[in-house]
């Protein structure tokens, strides 16, 4: 995949390394819902601590600029 430099950048607090982007996109938390290209609802299969994401009530939101450019760019 690839994402545009000023995206890595800001997403420099990956407690993953980035690894979304080295790794196969099944264990990346999967995008239920999207309103407006800017909150993003996942569901994620693991409680992994991620500093991107953000509980919601019952549900999580996406913060991360790297996991939002590869759902935008390849809907995953």
């Amino acid at each position: 995949m690839e994402i545009d430099k000023e995206v890595l950048a800001l997403a420099s607090g990956c407690p993953t390394n980035l690894s979304c982007i080295t790794k196969s996109t099944e264990h990346l938390c999967k995008v239920e819902e999207c309103l407006n290209n800017k909150i993003y609802f996942l569901n994620c299969s693991d409680n992994n601590t991620c500093n991107y994401k953000v509980s919601f009530g019952t549900s999580h939101t996406c913060a991360c600029p790297v996991r939002k450019e590869i759902y935008n760019k390849y809907k995953v």
